[in-house]
Protein backbone atom coordinates (compact mmCIF):
# COMPACT_ATOMS: atom_id res chain seq x y z
CA UNK A 1 0.00 0.00 0.00
CA UNK A 2 1.49 3.33 -1.12
CA UNK A 3 1.62 6.31 1.19
CA UNK A 4 -0.42 9.20 0.22
CA UNK A 5 -0.71 12.60 1.78
CA UNK A 6 -4.03 13.37 -0.38
CA UNK A 7 -6.72 12.19 1.78
CA UNK A 8 -9.71 13.27 1.44
CA UNK A 9 -12.28 13.57 3.96
CA UNK A 10 -15.04 11.27 2.02
CA UNK A 11 -12.25 8.34 1.86
CA UNK A 12 -11.26 8.59 5.59
CA UNK A 13 -14.90 8.67 6.21
CA UNK A 14 -15.74 5.26 3.89
CA UNK A 15 -12.70 3.52 5.98
CA UNK A 16 -14.14 4.75 9.25
CA UNK A 17 -17.37 3.74 8.45
CA UNK A 18 -16.54 -0.10 7.67
CA UNK A 19 -18.03 -2.98 9.94
CA UNK A 20 -15.46 -3.16 12.48
CA UNK A 21 -14.51 -6.73 11.72
CA UNK A 22 -14.20 -5.99 8.48
CA UNK A 23 -11.97 -2.41 9.83
CA UNK A 24 -9.68 -4.41 11.96
CA UNK A 25 -8.79 -7.35 9.14
CA UNK A 26 -7.93 -4.41 6.69
CA UNK A 27 -5.91 -2.44 9.53
CA UNK A 28 -3.95 -5.36 10.87
CA UNK A 29 -3.53 -6.60 6.60
CA UNK A 30 -1.63 -2.96 5.97
CA UNK A 31 -0.01 -3.14 9.62
CA UNK A 32 1.79 -6.46 8.21
CA UNK A 33 3.03 -4.81 5.64
CA UNK A 34 4.50 -1.94 6.81
CA UNK A 35 5.63 -3.26 10.74
CA UNK A 36 6.42 -5.86 12.42
CA UNK A 37 3.17 -6.63 14.20
CA UNK A 38 4.98 -8.49 16.97
CA UNK A 39 6.81 -5.45 18.23
CA UNK A 40 5.61 -2.35 20.62
CA UNK A 41 7.18 0.12 21.14
CA UNK A 42 7.63 0.68 25.35
CA UNK A 43 7.08 4.55 26.25
CA UNK A 44 7.74 6.13 29.56
CA UNK A 45 6.24 9.76 29.93
CA UNK A 46 7.02 11.86 33.16
CA UNK A 47 6.10 15.40 34.61
CA UNK A 48 8.51 17.40 35.06
CA UNK A 49 6.98 20.04 35.95
CA UNK A 50 3.30 19.71 36.55
CA UNK A 51 0.61 22.05 37.28
CA UNK A 52 -0.46 25.68 37.32
CA UNK A 53 -0.94 26.21 33.27
CA UNK A 54 -2.49 29.07 31.86
CA UNK A 55 -4.30 27.44 29.38
CA UNK A 56 -7.47 26.17 29.72
CA UNK A 57 -7.76 22.84 28.17
CA UNK A 58 -11.09 21.65 29.48
CA UNK A 59 -9.70 17.98 29.58
CA UNK A 60 -6.82 18.49 32.10
CA UNK A 61 -6.11 19.04 35.86
CA UNK A 62 -2.98 21.12 35.48
CA UNK A 63 -4.89 24.08 34.34
CA UNK A 64 -5.06 26.89 36.57
CA UNK A 65 -8.72 27.83 36.02
CA UNK A 66 -10.28 24.17 37.57
CA UNK A 67 -10.20 23.39 41.03
CA UNK A 68 -8.85 19.83 40.97
CA UNK A 69 -6.32 18.03 43.38
CA UNK A 70 -3.39 18.92 41.47
CA UNK A 71 -0.62 19.85 43.86
CA UNK A 72 1.25 22.51 41.88
CA UNK A 73 4.96 21.25 41.15
CA UNK A 74 7.90 23.49 39.94
CA UNK A 75 10.71 21.75 37.68
CA UNK A 76 12.21 19.08 38.63
CA UNK A 77 15.78 18.88 39.46
CA UNK A 78 18.01 17.13 36.57
CA UNK A 79 19.31 14.46 38.13
CA UNK A 80 16.28 13.19 39.45
CA UNK A 81 14.69 13.00 36.30
CA UNK A 82 17.64 11.27 34.70
CA UNK A 83 17.46 8.43 37.37
CA UNK A 84 14.00 8.03 36.00
CA UNK A 85 14.66 8.14 32.98
CA UNK A 86 17.24 4.83 33.84
CA UNK A 87 14.54 2.94 35.58
CA UNK A 88 12.48 3.34 33.09
CA UNK A 89 15.51 2.16 30.57
CA UNK A 90 15.64 -0.96 32.57
CA UNK A 91 12.14 -1.71 32.42
CA UNK A 92 11.96 -2.12 29.20
CA UNK A 93 11.29 1.91 27.42
CA UNK A 94 13.36 2.57 25.12
CA UNK A 95 11.59 6.10 24.10
CA UNK A 96 11.27 8.92 27.22
CA UNK A 97 9.02 11.98 27.23
CA UNK A 98 8.91 14.54 29.60
CA UNK A 99 6.00 17.04 30.38
CA UNK A 100 5.88 20.12 31.26
CA UNK A 101 2.42 22.10 31.79
CA UNK A 102 3.90 25.35 30.08
CA UNK A 103 1.65 27.44 27.91
CA UNK A 104 4.85 27.85 25.54
CA UNK A 105 8.52 27.39 26.41
CA UNK A 106 10.65 30.30 27.35
CA UNK A 107 14.03 31.50 27.25
CA UNK A 108 15.05 30.76 30.48
CA UNK A 109 16.74 28.66 33.29
CA UNK A 110 14.24 26.46 33.50
CA UNK A 111 14.66 26.03 29.39
CA UNK A 112 18.08 25.71 29.98
CA UNK A 113 17.72 22.80 32.56
CA UNK A 114 15.00 21.03 29.99
CA UNK A 115 18.00 21.11 27.46
CA UNK A 116 20.80 19.24 29.75
CA UNK A 117 17.76 16.61 30.70
CA UNK A 118 17.47 16.26 26.87
CA UNK A 119 21.38 15.54 26.52
CA UNK A 120 21.82 13.37 29.80
CA UNK A 121 18.41 11.43 28.65
CA UNK A 122 19.82 10.87 24.51
CA UNK A 123 23.13 10.18 26.05
CA UNK A 124 21.44 6.78 27.76
CA UNK A 125 21.13 5.47 23.95
CA UNK A 126 17.07 6.12 24.65
CA UNK A 127 14.83 8.26 22.23
CA UNK A 128 14.06 11.88 23.86
CA UNK A 129 10.91 13.50 23.24
CA UNK A 130 9.63 16.53 25.23
CA UNK A 131 6.40 18.14 25.61
CA UNK A 132 6.53 22.00 26.37
CA UNK A 133 3.47 23.49 25.02
CA UNK A 134 4.64 26.24 21.64
CA UNK A 135 8.02 26.49 21.06
CA UNK A 136 9.66 29.28 18.43
CA UNK A 137 12.06 27.59 15.63
CA UNK A 138 15.27 28.95 17.68
CA UNK A 139 13.95 27.05 20.50
CA UNK A 140 13.04 23.80 18.09
CA UNK A 141 16.78 23.69 16.96
CA UNK A 142 17.86 24.47 20.42
CA UNK A 143 15.88 21.03 21.43
CA UNK A 144 17.59 19.15 18.13
CA UNK A 145 20.77 20.04 19.27
CA UNK A 146 20.86 18.96 22.60
CA UNK A 147 20.15 15.74 21.34
CA UNK A 148 15.84 15.54 21.09
CA UNK A 149 14.79 12.83 19.34
CA UNK A 150 11.08 13.70 19.35
CA UNK A 151 8.31 16.41 20.11
CA UNK A 152 4.57 15.54 20.86
CA UNK A 153 2.07 18.49 20.70
CA UNK A 154 -1.66 16.85 20.19
CA UNK A 155 -3.66 18.31 17.86
CA UNK A 156 -6.39 16.99 20.32
CA UNK A 157 -9.46 17.27 18.10
CA UNK A 158 -10.75 18.81 14.57
CA UNK A 159 -10.07 22.42 14.05
CA UNK A 160 -14.40 22.39 13.90
CA UNK A 161 -14.59 21.41 17.62
CA UNK A 162 -11.49 23.30 18.71
CA UNK A 163 -12.63 26.53 20.27
CA UNK A 164 -15.72 24.37 22.10
CA UNK A 165 -12.49 22.46 23.78
CA UNK A 166 -10.02 25.50 24.37
CA UNK A 167 -9.83 28.86 23.94
CA UNK A 168 -6.97 30.15 25.23
CA UNK A 169 -4.55 29.06 22.38
CA UNK A 170 -5.92 28.81 18.53
CA UNK A 171 -5.35 25.44 16.18
CA UNK A 172 -3.19 27.17 13.96
CA UNK A 173 -0.63 28.04 16.97
CA UNK A 174 -0.58 23.59 17.04
CA UNK A 175 -0.16 23.31 13.20
CA UNK A 176 2.89 26.56 13.58
CA UNK A 177 4.47 24.53 16.55
CA UNK A 178 4.35 20.92 14.34
CA UNK A 179 5.89 23.15 11.50
CA UNK A 180 8.39 24.45 13.38
CA UNK A 181 9.32 20.96 14.89
CA UNK A 182 9.47 19.40 11.53
CA UNK A 183 11.64 22.29 10.30
CA UNK A 184 14.41 21.61 13.07
CA UNK A 185 13.77 18.06 12.04
CA UNK A 186 12.59 16.82 14.97
CA UNK A 187 10.28 13.58 14.76
CA UNK A 188 6.64 14.57 14.91
CA UNK A 189 4.38 13.02 17.78
CA UNK A 190 0.87 13.83 17.21
CA UNK A 191 -2.62 12.31 17.64
CA UNK A 192 -5.18 13.56 19.85
CA UNK A 193 -8.06 12.33 22.63
CA UNK A 194 -11.47 10.96 21.94
CA UNK A 195 -14.20 11.27 24.39
CA UNK A 196 -14.36 15.12 24.46
CA UNK A 197 -17.79 15.25 23.22
CA UNK A 198 -17.28 15.00 19.75
CA UNK A 199 -18.75 13.60 16.82
CA UNK A 200 -17.54 10.78 14.49
CA UNK A 201 -17.07 13.78 11.80
CA UNK A 202 -14.56 15.34 14.32
CA UNK A 203 -12.55 12.19 14.96
CA UNK A 204 -12.53 11.69 10.89
CA UNK A 205 -11.52 15.48 10.82
CA UNK A 206 -8.75 15.53 12.91
CA UNK A 207 -7.14 12.15 11.31
CA UNK A 208 -7.84 13.71 8.02
CA UNK A 209 -5.53 16.82 9.55
CA UNK A 210 -3.01 14.24 10.68
CA UNK A 211 -2.81 12.31 7.12
CA UNK A 212 -2.92 15.15 5.03
CA UNK A 213 0.23 17.00 6.45
CA UNK A 214 2.71 16.75 3.98
CA UNK A 215 4.80 14.23 6.08
CA UNK A 216 2.53 11.84 8.67
CA UNK A 217 3.77 12.30 12.33
CA UNK A 218 6.29 9.30 12.98
CA UNK A 219 3.94 9.05 16.10
CA UNK A 220 0.08 9.36 16.48
CA UNK A 221 -0.94 8.62 19.79
CA UNK A 222 -4.59 7.72 20.40
CA UNK A 223 -6.17 9.39 23.99
CA UNK A 224 -8.82 7.84 25.80
CA UNK A 225 -10.21 10.53 27.99
CA UNK A 226 -9.90 10.20 31.67
CA UNK A 227 -12.48 12.51 33.03
CA UNK A 228 -10.96 13.99 36.24
CA UNK A 229 -12.94 15.52 38.56
CA UNK A 230 -13.13 19.68 39.18
CA UNK A 231 -13.08 19.61 34.79
CA UNK A 232 -15.56 20.79 32.57
CA UNK A 233 -15.09 17.25 31.03
CA UNK A 234 -15.42 14.79 34.84
CA UNK A 235 -18.90 14.07 33.65
CA UNK A 236 -18.58 12.37 30.41
CA UNK A 237 -18.87 8.44 30.20
CA UNK A 238 -16.09 6.38 28.77
CA UNK A 239 -14.96 5.81 25.71
CA UNK A 240 -15.84 2.22 24.46
CA UNK A 241 -13.26 -0.23 23.10
CA UNK A 242 -14.81 -0.36 19.72
CA UNK A 243 -14.51 3.69 19.43
CA UNK A 244 -10.40 3.14 20.35
CA UNK A 245 -10.57 0.20 17.97
CA UNK A 246 -11.92 2.72 14.82
CA UNK A 247 -9.60 5.34 15.36
CA UNK A 248 -6.48 2.82 15.99
CA UNK A 249 -7.18 1.13 12.70
CA UNK A 250 -8.08 4.32 10.31
CA UNK A 251 -5.16 5.70 11.40
CA UNK A 252 -3.15 2.51 10.54
CA UNK A 253 -4.99 2.36 7.13
CA UNK A 254 -4.22 5.60 6.45
CA UNK A 255 -0.90 6.33 8.14
CA UNK A 256 0.86 3.14 7.69
CA UNK A 257 4.30 3.51 8.91
CA UNK A 258 3.60 5.83 12.00
CA UNK A 259 3.69 4.69 15.29
CA UNK A 260 -0.03 4.55 16.65
CA UNK A 261 0.23 5.06 20.31
CA UNK A 262 -2.26 3.26 23.09
CA UNK A 263 -2.22 6.10 25.25
CA UNK A 264 -4.71 7.61 27.92
CA UNK A 265 -7.37 5.23 28.70
CA UNK A 266 -5.21 2.21 28.86
CA UNK A 267 -5.34 2.06 32.59
CA UNK A 268 -9.65 0.74 32.18
CA UNK A 269 -8.82 -1.40 29.30
CA UNK A 270 -8.70 -5.14 30.12
CA UNK A 271 -5.58 -7.50 28.02
CA UNK A 272 -8.52 -8.70 26.00
CA UNK A 273 -9.53 -4.71 24.99
CA UNK A 274 -6.29 -3.99 24.63
CA UNK A 275 -4.85 -6.69 22.79
CA UNK A 276 -8.25 -6.44 20.01
CA UNK A 277 -6.00 -2.78 19.48
CA UNK A 278 -2.91 -4.08 19.22
CA UNK A 279 -4.49 -6.69 15.99
CA UNK A 280 -6.26 -3.08 14.95
CA UNK A 281 -2.43 -1.70 14.28
CA UNK A 282 -1.52 -0.28 17.80
CA UNK A 283 2.24 -0.56 18.30
CA UNK A 284 3.02 1.88 20.60
CA UNK A 285 2.19 1.99 24.62
CA UNK A 286 2.94 4.60 27.72
CA UNK A 287 4.06 2.34 30.51
CA UNK A 288 4.60 3.48 34.00
CA UNK A 289 2.13 4.36 37.11
CA UNK A 290 0.96 7.07 35.86
CA UNK A 291 0.46 9.48 32.43
CA UNK A 292 1.50 13.23 33.53
CA UNK A 293 -1.07 12.50 36.33
CA UNK A 294 -3.75 10.37 35.21
CA UNK A 295 -3.30 6.35 36.30
CA UNK A 296 -1.73 4.06 33.95
CA UNK A 297 -1.44 0.34 34.22
CA UNK A 298 1.69 -0.42 36.58
CA UNK A 299 5.10 -1.79 34.87
CA UNK A 300 4.70 -5.77 36.01
CA UNK A 301 1.19 -6.06 34.50
CA UNK A 302 2.19 -4.72 31.21
CA UNK A 303 5.47 -7.30 31.74
CA UNK A 304 2.67 -9.89 31.79
CA UNK A 305 0.13 -8.72 28.99
CA UNK A 306 3.65 -9.01 26.59
CA UNK A 307 4.14 -12.61 28.05
CA UNK A 308 0.74 -13.22 26.90
CA UNK A 309 0.81 -11.45 23.37
CA UNK A 310 3.71 -12.80 22.42
CA UNK A 311 4.48 -9.10 22.32
CA UNK A 312 8.89 -8.06 22.29
CA UNK A 313 9.69 -4.18 22.93
CA UNK A 314 10.29 -2.32 19.55
CA UNK A 315 14.00 -1.42 19.88
CA UNK A 316 15.67 2.11 19.64
CA UNK A 317 15.92 4.24 16.78
CA UNK A 318 13.95 2.76 14.28
CA UNK A 319 12.43 3.20 10.92
CA UNK A 320 12.45 6.57 8.68
CA UNK A 321 12.88 9.35 11.44
CA UNK A 322 15.82 7.62 12.82
CA UNK A 323 17.38 7.83 9.62
CA UNK A 324 16.69 11.50 9.26
CA UNK A 325 17.99 11.69 13.02
CA UNK A 326 21.27 10.62 12.54
CA UNK A 327 21.70 11.95 9.29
Amino acid sequence: MEIRNDWTREEIKEIFDKPVLELIYEAATVHREHNDPSEVQVCTLLSIKTGGCSEDCSYCPQSVKYKTDITVQSLLDVDFVLNKARTAQENGSTRFCMGAAWREVRDNRDFDKVLDMVKGVNAMGMEVCCTLGMLSKEQAQKLKDAGLYAYNHNLDTSEENYDDIITTRTYNDRLETIDNIRDAEISVCSGGIIGLGETNEDRIGMLHTLSTMKEHPESVPVNALVPVPGTPMENQPRVSVWDMVRMIATARIIMPRAQVRLSAGRVSMSMEEQALCFLAGANSIFAGDELLTTPNPEVDQDKQMFQKLNLKPRASFKGAAAEKHFA
